[in-house]
């Protein structure tokens, strides 16, 4: 019965002691409300549906931090653009592919301890950044990166 008591008022000191101290926070910082939505706060953007496009398969380069070649890899990506943009965008793929050439011969994605594992996160990223070369700025939206093998 003791233990139970004990365990009892432990828990109950705990809750108060935690209340408490959610209170005393607000009190000293006090309540933060989110600021209203206005129209020009909202990104045009943010209200037009997204579309996913696939660009197909890329083939780039694995290469080292020093510039020497490891091998290939070839990607799978998908390419995250307002739903009006789509068809605009699958137009311009061969830009964007030549954007992306021309970066990934001398940007290091080669990774592990033989160089044969691509660096993911950089290869979006230089997707990301040739991106506005071949269709503008800020119609691009997001890369998924969704296979990579090594060709």
């Amino acid at each position: 019965m003791k233990k139970i008591l004990f365990l009892l008022t432990v828990l109950l000191s705990g809750l108060g002691l935690g209340g408490g101290a959610a209170y005393a926070t607000v009190l000293l910082l006090g309540a933060q409300a989110p600021a209203p939505a206005t129209a020009a706060a909202a990104h045009v953007d943010d209200k037009v549906e997204p579309s996913f496009v696939d660009a197909g398969k890329i083939l780039a380069p694995l290469v080292f931090a020093d510039g020497r070649l490891s091998g290939y890899v070839q990607f799978q990506v998908q390419l995250e653009v307002p739903a009006d943009k789509a068809e605009f965008v699958s137009a311009r793929l061969p830009l964007l592919l030549h954007a992306v050439n021309m970066r990934t011969y001398r940007t290091p994605m080669a990774a592990g301890p033989d160089g044969l594992i691509p660096d993911l996160e950089t290869f979006r990223k230089v997707v990301m950044a040739a991106a506005p070369e071949a269709f503008g700025p800020g119609v691009l939206r997001k890369v998924a990166v969704t296979q990579a093998n090594p060709a």
